[in-house]
């Protein structure tokens, strides 16, 4: 018999499953992380995506939607906790459709607003770049 960890994905609504898995694949904030048992402790955050159960033995995997949240990992438990959480089956493919169609909408919309902000972030780096730049001459000029 293969080694197995429990696996509790929380959303707000309530639990969405509860079991046992060989394997769990959930969208971390900095990439994929892949969860066998006995895994070393861990918490990160998750970005919007899915998480994939692996029972083994030969079952298909079980596939979730979450919007994000968190991921904790012991190394006989995993849970994620998150706002939202659904199975894959249940997400509703039009709905969803129609949600990304209004999202580019609005950022297609806005886009001089994302650019006035990305020239915000890069001059808050230069100011900051030409005081650090000031500091050492300071520093130098009074040594």
């Amino acid at each position: 018999m293969a080694m197995t960890i429990h696996v509790d994905i929380v959303s707000a609504e309530g639990a969405i499953h509860a079991g046992t898995a060989e394997m769990v694949y959930a969208p971390a904030e900095l990439g994929e992380v892949g969860i066998a048992p006995r895994h070393t402790p861990l918490v990160t955050r998750l970005k919007p995506g899915e998480v994939r159960v692996d029972e083994g033995q030969g079952k298909e995997q079980q596939h979730f939607y979450v919007n994000g949240g968190i991921l904790e990992v012991q190394p006989h438990l995993v849970t994620i906790l998150a706002d939202t959480a659904l199975r894959a089956s249940d997400i509703d493919e039009a709905a969803a459709l129609e949600a990304k169609q209004k999202a580019e909408e609005v950022l297609a919309g806005r886009q001089a607003d994302f650019e006035y902000a990305k020239a915000q972030t890069e001059l808050a780096e230069a100011v900051a770049q030409l005081r650090a730049i000031e500091r050492l001459r300071k520093l130098k000029g009074g040594k």
